[in-house]
């Protein structure tokens, strides 16, 4: 790497790697003066990458023991939208706001559901498909993991 050139292809193709390896959106990281930021558009049915931030983030607050119970000891149900990644969900778009979706709820496949955010960026989870939502097994601001159930659309 030469002294007038700080940008190091290794180092990019070694964050894209961890990238890939982790199933993260982004990664950045930042040396001195240099700055490198690595990030990839998801392509699945039930995300889109890059949602508008909130006005203000939601605390975290730990689900209630049933809640996260429910969701622990789900059997994998058809209709069961699954959290594409690790992160925090939220169920509103600002701490003021209603949810996207409550039990009982009308959805049409691309509606918004909730958002899952990851390193700072805010991710859609959208509807792969249209119905109405008959179980919710997160709380806003509740850690999700990667396949864990979200809620149910039947």
């Amino acid at each position: 790497m030469a002294k007038d050139n700080p940008f190091d292809p290794d180092l990019v193709r070694e964050l894209a790697n961890l990238i890939a390896d982790t199933n993260l959106s982004e990664i950045e990281v930042e040396k001195g003066d240099l700055r490198i930021r690595v990030a990839r558009t998801i392509q699945a049915a039930a995300v889109t990458v890059a949602a508008p931030a909130p006005l203000a983030p939601a605390p975290v607050v730990a689900p209630p023991p049933a809640a996260a119970e429910a969701a622990k000891s789900a059997s994998p149900n058809p209709g069961a939208v699954l959290s594409p990644m690790v992160g925090t969900a939220y169920r509103k778009p600002s701490p003021d706001a209603k949810s996207f979706v409550e039990i009982g709820s009308k959805v049409q496949a691309g509606d918004k559901l909730l958002l899952v955010e990851a390193m700072k960026t805010f991710n859609e989870i959208v509807a792969p498909r249209a119905g109405t939502v008959t179980a919710i097994y997160v709380e806003d601001g509740t850690p999700v993991e990667y396949g864990e159930p979200l809620l149910v659309i039947e």
